[in-house]
């Protein structure tokens, strides 16, 4: 699998089966994100505390390096925050109590989405447009759950993503001034939206406090460049 490059065209869930005998017989899906199979090994970050949800556990506190982080699962009656319509072919919030949401399909305005898988995401990187999002643009102040179920926290160290497996860590870095800071991965987005169809082409959606500690909250819109991290225990 060294050197192979997995690229937009891949033929993710073609079946080599008696009904699936040749390329033209299978369903093609079109994924926007690279990624390169290389020797590069992904950066690992000593964590202290737990970052996952154990049965009975509805709230983890844990700090990678000077960040300290906060998960709180949202009561299932709190509206989405994004326009996801199916997770796993499911209603959203049934997908959520069911925990089937990490790399699981799924539809924004009728289009279906596919998340790379765990292994895929060890060595993603990305260069492009960062914007960010707090209450003001979520549309409610009185709380929303992100799409993997976690109450959103705008002052939180969270970010969106259309194609990680929830949750996961990334370094991203501000290209215009180098700053550099570790989120959490709760969430999907950003979508393009009916006013400006372009915010789709977007590759992350930062928390206000995230906007902030990068260095663009008044400026919107800045370029960065993105990686997962590994995380082992402390």
């Amino acid at each position: 699998m060294s050197g192979l490059f997995l690229r937009a065209g891949l033929l993710k869930g073609c079946l080599l089966t008696g009904a699936c005998l040749s390329i033209a017989a299978c369903t093609i899906v079109e994924l926007p994100y690279h990624i390169t199979k290389s020797a590069v090994k992904t950066t690992a970050y000593v964590v202290e505390g737990s970052y996952e949800f154990t049965v009975g556990t509805t709230k983890v506190v844990y700090r990678i390096g000077k960040f300290t982080f906060k998960a709180v699962k949202a009561p299932l009656e709190w509206p989405l925050g994004s326009s996801i319509e199916t997770i796993d072919g499911l209603p959203p919030k049934e997908a959520i109590r069911q925990g089937r949401v990490k790399t699981a399909p799924y539809t924004v305005k009728g289009k279906m989405y596919y998340p790379m898988s765990i292994e895929e995401a060890q060595t993603y990187r990305a260069t492009g447009t960062a914007s960010w999002y707090g209450y003001g643009t979520s549309g409610s102040k009185y709380g929303h759950m992100t799409a993997n179920g976690e109450a959103f926290d705008p002052e939180g160290l969270t970010a969106a993503h259309k194609y990680l497996p929830l949750p996961t860590h990334v370094k991203v870095t501000n290209l215009e001034n180098g700053r550099s800071i570790i989120l959490r991965v709760n969430d999907r987005g950003p979508f393009p939206s009916d006013r400006n169809p372009s915010s789709g082409e977007r590759i992350l959606d930062v928390s206000a406090r995230a906007a902030k500690l990068l260095g663009f909250y008044h400026k919107g819109l800045v370029k960065v460049h993105i990686e997962v991290i590994q995380l082992q225990q402390g």
